[in-house]
């Protein structure tokens, strides 16, 4: 935008330039003939206006082109014969200067300089006049000389037609430049996305330090931020394993402490146990993710899937389910697998259990994150229920079994991931669970 207007503007003051230059040539000539005229000019013994000689050289000798002459005295008119008969009335005759004081026609130069006008001329033709009052022998006269406006318009637009083309070209070249430039330019930074995309995704650890001398303070500030969230991340896991063993031992206590008492505490021994096997389960977690991080992992999606359902499908037998599978078997996730265990199998207990007697598993890749589907053909929930059911320890039918920590607990770990797990309404009429993980490619 601002190449074109630059050109624009310059443009402009070119064609300025042009018509000021071609206008003065034209007056220049004007005023040549002017000035011979005058110098040719006498008076006879009776007052009339008379030339020592011809005065229609070229170009004033083409008939009706535009170039003409004229001077008129107190008695007597004289024209060149290009007007071909016609006259030539110079706007603002009337209004002209008072004549110069008298001076001999031979004078050389005149005194005063021709004034410029423009007018309409014979056949309609605009013209461009310059006009000179002089004295001739004492008698006052005024010189007309003309030339066509097209003298001055027609060389000036061939040249802008020119001027035009070159600065099209111009400016056709100076924007292939610029975003060829910009292209370039930006190449550093493109690779610098890449290498944060890289990072994580956990392909790497840090940003190459090798970059250009423009970025490497960008890269120096990435990889000391990268290095100060690893720091932050390995506290909090330490905090999460440290809690976690100060829970374990206690809770393995208190499950000791139940096993002897009355039969009726069972259910709170399976609490006990329930607890137990989460902590021990986040404390791996802990320590798998200080060895590596969980984005370090590769886990095929298909086949767990399809050993999850195979179990689920030994267990709802009496309903005889159909399950259709469209995940591609070169499918994985950067995910752990016990996570991504968890997850799914939450999901898929929830649609084997309600229901009628089909379940679909589909997926689908969105740049590097991998979305997986599982539908049913059961009765599905209400809005209402969809926010209720995600809540921790909430469960919408109490006769079934189950404590009402499936849902929470694989969003929490999708959003471990920076994915997250949303609900919605089936086309089969049941319920839509779809879950974002990272992808870790095919």
């Amino acid at each position: 935008m601002f190449i074109t207007g630059a050109l624009v503007v310059a443009a402009v003051l070119i064609s300025f330039v042009l018509h000021r230059f071609v206008q003065g040539q034209i007056d220049q000539r004007l005023d040549a003939q002017i000035l011979f005229l005058s110098s040719m000019l006498d008076a006879d013994g009776s007052g009339n206006l008379r030339l020592a000689g011809s005065a229609d050289g070229p170009p004033f000798d083409r008939r009706r082109h535009g170039w003409y002459w004229k001077i008129s005295g107190p008695k007597n008119v004289l024209r060149s014969r290009s007007l071909d008969g016609a006259d030539l009335a110079a706007p603002d005759l009337a209004k002209r200067p008072p004549p110069p004081p008298p001076r001999r026609a031979d004078d050389d130069p005149p005194r005063d300089r021709p004034a410029p006008a423009d007018g309409i001329g014979p056949d309609d033709r605009r013209l461009h006049f310059r006009i000179l009052n002089v004295s001739a022998s004492g008698l006052p006269a005024t010189i007309v000389a003309s030339a066509p406006r097209d003298a001055v318009l027609g060389p000036l637009w061939e040249a802008m037609r020119t001027l035009a083309l070159s600065l099209a070209v111009l400016g056709i070249a100076l924007i292939c430049a610029m975003l060829i430039q910009v292209r370039l330019g930006l190449r550093p930074l493109e690779r610098l996305r890449r290498a944060v995309a890289d990072v994580r995704s956990g392909l790497r650890e840090r940003v190459p330090d090798a970059q250009p001398t423009e970025v490497q303070p960008l890269a120096a500030e990435l990889n000391a931020l990268l290095v100060q969230n690893a720091a932050n991340l390995e506290r909090a896991r330490k905090h999460v394993s440290n809690l976690a063993h100060g829970l374990k031992t206690p809770l393995a206590t208190l499950a000791i402490a139940l096993q002897k008492q009355p039969s009726g505490s069972a259910d709170l021994h399976d609490l006990v146990v329930l607890m137990d096997r989460r902590i021990r389960h986040h404390l791996g977690r802990a320590r798998s993710a200080a060895l590596g991080g969980p984005v370090r992992n590769r886990t095929a999606v298909a086949s767990r899937v399809t050993d999850l359902a195979l179990v689920l499908g030994k267990v709802n037998a009496d309903k005889q389910i159909t399950f259709i599978n469209h995940i591609p078997p070169d499918l994985s996730v950067a995910c752990e697998q016990q996570d991504i265990d968890e997850m799914l199998g939450n999901l898929l207990e929830n649609a084997f259990s309600w229901c009628r007697s089909e379940v679909v598993v589909e997926s689908s890749e969105d740049g590097r994150s991998v979305v997986i589907i599982i539908e049913d053909d059961g009765p599905g929930l209400s809005p209402e229920q969809m926010s209720q059911a995600m809540q921790a320890g909430r469960r919408l039918d109490e006769s079934a079994p189950g404590f009402g920590f499936g849902l929470s607990i694989t969003r929490e770990l999708a959003e471990l991931y920076a994915g997250s797990l949303t609900l919605d309404r089936s086309t089969m009429g049941g319920l839509r669970a779809a879950i974002r993980v990272p992808s870790a490619g095919r």
